[in-house]
């Protein structure tokens, strides 16, 4: 569990922070690591839905680590936000990249 605090995974949560916050990617930009450090990426897309007004941007905000919306408003058709966050599965013991993409 404290692998990303761990020697080994801090090189790995650099690099999808900048300046102690959560760094905005771009639609073609992606985490750099150096090519002895290189991990698979992985793709999800989730499809968030749910009544209006429960919380799913304010979600989406928090985990994308930019400020959530202090006032509601409606979200307008469908928003996308990437999020990448660097995991070690115990099952490969080999660390990857989950590239997230929230549907909101």
């Amino acid at each position: 569990a404290g692998w990303l605090l761990s020697p080994a995974g801090r090189p790995y949560l650099a690099s999808i922070f900048q300046k102690n916050q959560r760094r905005a990617f771009g639609l073609l930009e992606r985490p750099v690591l150096p090519p002895s450090l290189a991990a698979p990426t992985v793709t999800y897309k989730l499809f968030l839905a749910g009544k209006s007004g429960v919380g799913k941007s304010a979600l989406v905000a928090a985990l994308a680590g930019t400020p959530v919306p202090p006032v509601h408003h409606e979200t307008l058709g469908i928003e996308v936000t990437t999020v990448y966050w660097p995991a070690k599965p115990q099952a490969s013991g080999r660390p990857v990249i989950f590239q997230l993409h929230f549907w909101d």
